[in-house]
């Protein structure tokens, strides 16, 4: 039986890079989709814009001449805040969108969907979560779960970030692909439609979100 097989979109680096690289050590076959190739050995990589149709198609075309299926899609890309309203909700709901529906017909039953809702995407909050639930229920008859991650801050920030953190610290992408790597796995098959939070409990008060 071949090991499971993940794609990764936005996943040559950052929280994408960190969860290709830890999946790779537990197994997975992985293929990220992104602005580079440039990736560690044993990590397929794909030249993709994943927010955009064209992009995911492209995506899409690799991971079905090089593995057929697909167990895991983990959709991080687009997690920057941008500038432009419209381009910073639309981006990763859109993006979102299009990348699940259209990797669809390659998700095996029982597969895994994980969305990132990271610390610069709070404009898109509102509606990426609801998108995450309304597929984890329209999903659920083939057994694939679709959750999310939400990120508090992580790696670079302030000083004074990291004081509004309970835990004391901020978070490091390893922290948050650890989280993306357990909902992704067996351990995780009765959880869909769930916001899974890493920000070291900033969200308790809104401190970092």
């Amino acid at each position: 039986m071949p090991a499971p097989a993940a794609l990764i979109t936005g996943g040559t680096g950052g929280i994408g890079l960190a969860t290709a690289e830890l999946l790779r050590g537990r197994g997975y076959r992985v293929m990220v989709a992104g602005d580079t190739v440039d990736v560690p050995a044993g990590v397929l990589a794909v030249r993709a814009d994943t927010r955009t149709p064209a992009g995911v198609d492209t995506a899409l075309a690799e991971v079905r001449a090089r593995f057929g299926t697909l167990d895991v899609l983990y959709l991080d890309a687009a997690t920057a805040a941008s500038g432009d309203f419209d381009e910073a909700v639309a981006g990763p709901v859109k993006g979102s969108w299009f990348a699940l529906r259209r990797a669809l017909p390659l998700l095996n039953d029982g597969a895994s969907v994980v969305l990132t809702v990271g610390a610069g995407l709070a404009v898109a909050r509102g509606a990426l979560l609801p998108l995450m639930r309304t597929l984890a229920l329209e999903l659920a008859p083939r057994r694939i779960r679709v959750n999310a991650v939400s990120a508090g801050p992580v790696d670079g920030v302030t000083p004074e970030a990291a004081a509004g953190v309970p835990l004391g610290r901020t978070g490091t992408t390893s922290d948050v692909a650890a989280a993306v790597a357990f909902l992704a796995s067996d351990g995780a098959s009765f959880i869909t439609g769930h916001d899974l939070v890493v920000a070291g409990g900033a969200d308790l008060y809104g401190a970092g979100r």
